[in-house]
């Protein structure tokens, strides 16, 4: 079987950890320094279901509220990962402006979509610090009807089922198999 390519591209505000996660998932090491990313993409060789895929993760520089999304965001991607922190209210509230603009640039309500809660680690760490909980972050997965999961791009945990998913997803939804 010939090789697949999928292409996902990670949003969300600035310091959600898009960068950590991304690094954390293509080159198994976690980067502690903040360097802010004006867009990054990675290849990841990936067998899934059997099948053998190039994926492109394309790291993007992080969005606010009043953000104008590149065309480039939403041209020839598969699907979408979008990354807030739990310990930032600031950055769940972004989340859901980026899935609006989502929507509205690609005109289709089927666009693939999986919601992540970064930084899960801090939170246990400080429990203190969370500012999302977790069942309101499902809440919103709910509306959206897209998956949701809460990872830690420093402990290495929950970052292969994101992308899994989004593949999943993606792979449904695809009109073309490239």
């Amino acid at each position: 079987m010939p090789i697949r390519q999928r292409k996902i591209a990670l949003m969300g505000f600035r310091s959600v950890g898009k960068s950590s996660v991304t690094i954390q998932y293509v080159e198994n090491h976690f980067v502690d320094s903040y360097d802010p990313t004006i867009e990054n993409t990675f290849q990841k060789n990936h067998k899934i279901n059997g099948q053998d895929y190039v994926l492109d993760v394309v790291d993007t520089a992080g969005q606010d509220e009043y953000s104008i999304l590149p065309q480039t965001y939403f041209m020839s991607v598969d699907g979408y990962i979008l990354v807030y922190s739990v310990n930032s209210r600031k950055s769940f509230d972004v989340v859901k402006i980026i899935h609006d603009k989502l929507l509205d640039m690609k005109g289709n309500i089927k666009v693939p979509v999986i919601l992540v809660g970064n930084k899960r680690d801090v939170a246990e760490q400080f429990p203190g610090e969370r500012e999302v909980s977790e069942d309101e972050a499902k809440g919103l997965a709910r509306k959206w009807e897209v998956p949701f999961m809460e990872t830690s791009a420093k402990e290495h945990e929950n970052l292969f089922r994101p992308v899994k998913d989004i593949h999943y997803l993606a792979h449904c939804t695809c009109t073309y198999d490239s």
